[in-house]
């Protein structure tokens, strides 16, 4: 597959290279160096020059090249050559020129674990720190614990992990896009979220997560006799779904359950976009009145359209204004307005938004009279906000089962958050 390895700078120079097999030589470094990065075509990522293939990425200043000869995966060597990079970044913290020529021997050591004979090998950080023999990076571990992670099919755990107490923190975050006419017609709007977990849990737990997903509220639904009908009416239907690798995709596939065994600490269990029945937190409602050539009005009211024991907080409304505006005038009202010349826009700031209240902001705009100017074009007013405890998805968490040996007991916790992506309003 892969005959060699070279990270170059960003003139070409060679810094160091590792090769797995015989059939390149390194003269085809400088051939790359003067045919392919120093010519002033299109630098295409797969170049092929003189029988051989180049795959290559570029990082900071510096190229991450992958020599071949045989008819091999590019899109893997791609890949591969992604992940040597995170490896790195994990050990080091930057890829330089600076940072490779301080830890050649690092890096040899780490190439040579990450690929055997020209095939990829290892790329998890967690299990090549076990591997490597330098004390400045090494990880305290066991070798049954490399053994295992090497061998076996939970490579991301290692075995004999302890708490005192077992507790399971489950956090759902979802930013909302949302795009609407002056009219208060809703053009286009979606979902996208995440589902984060933080485990502390002892041994090798088994994990099961159920959300209110359509298809499998419809599956538990006909598979239980005499179920109430319309069980499903709060199930949402997911669009796109992505998940860790520590899930069992075969069983999602088959009956839409997540099944897996989690890694120790934070990590990302899965991401999601939702594009039907999406709730709005917000509704913002514009109007704009012109008094002659130099001056005009603009109110813009926003309702809350979540529970009123929920409360929002870090809003901010962005209201465009012309760019000849010389002032602006506000009226009474909640939270901090000021016009921003930088920005040529009104902030508008509140700390906090309660459910089902309805804030207004008048803003007179005075205007330096000009002659000649094009017509205002007027961009959107966009809104920033976090709502915790509301999902605009209205996605669930309906359960989550931990099973150990031991049998221990496991405290859960889940919180929802809902921010804003892009939520604009047309005016």
């Amino acid at each position: 597959m892969i005959s060699c390895i070279s990270f170059l700078n960003h003139k070409g120079d060679v810094i160091i290279g590792r090769s797995y097999r015989d059939n390149v030589s390194t003269r085809l470094a400088d051939e790359f160096k003067n045919k392919i990065l120093l010519s002033k075509g299109e630098c295409l990522p797969i170049q092929l020059l003189e029988n051989a293939s180049f795959v290559f990425i570029r990082h900071a200043k510096m190229y991450i090249v992958a020599i071949t000869r045989s008819n091999c995966n590019a899109f893997l060597v791609l890949k591969f050559l992604t992940s040597v990079v995170e490896v790195l970044e994990t050990f080091f913290g930057t890829v330089d020129e600076d940072s490779i020529r301080n830890n050649f021997v690092v890096i040899y050591e780490l190439l040579d674990e990450m690929m055997d004979y020209g095939f990829p090998q290892y790329t998890d950080p967690h299990m090549l720190k076990m591997l490597i023999t330098q004390e400045s990076v090494r990880s305290e571990a066991d070798v049954r614990d490399v053994t295992v992670a090497a061998t076996g099919v939970v490579n991301w755990r290692k075995q004999g992990i302890k708490y005192r107490k077992n507790e399971l923190y489950i956090d759902v975050h979802e930013e909302v896009n949302m795009l609407t006419s002056a009219k208060g017609q809703v053009l286009r709007h979606d979902v996208s979220g995440k589902v984060l977990l933080n485990s502390k849990l002892s041994g090798m737990p088994e994990c099961k997560f159920g959300l209110n997903d359509k298809i499998m509220l419809d599956k538990q639904t006909t598979s239980r006799a005499g179920a109430r009908k319309g069980g499903s009416n709060s199930s949402i239907v997911l669009d796109d779904c992505t998940f860790d690798k520590c899930v069992r995709l075969g069983r999602f596939d088959s009956d839409r359950s997540i099944s897996f065994v989690p890694p120790d600490g934070e990590f990302e269990l899965m991401r999601y976009r939702v594009t039907e029945n999406v709730e709005l937190p917000f509704k913002i409602t514009p109007s704009i009145h012109t008094h002659g050539r130099t001056r005009i009005e603009i109110t813009v009211t926003v309702k809350a359209n979540f529970e009123a024991k929920q409360i929002a907080n870090k809003v901010q409304v962005l209201i465009p204004v012309p760019k000849t505006t010389s002032k602006c005038k506000f009226n009474k009202l909640a939270g901090k307005a000021k016009y921003d010349a930088e920005q040529n826009a009104v902030i508008w700031r509140l700390s906090s938004f309660q459910g089902q209240q309805t804030e207004t902001l008048t803003v007179n705009v005075d205007m330096a009279a000009t002659v000649g100017d094009k017509v205002w074009a007027r961009p959107p007013i966009s809104m920033q906000f976090q709502v915790p405890m509301f999902t605009a998805s209205q996605l669930k968490v309906m359960f989550l089962k931990v099973t150990d040996k031991s049998g221990y007991t496991t405290n859960k916790w889940v919180r929802y958050i809902t921010s804003a992506g892009n939520y604009q309003c047309r005016y």
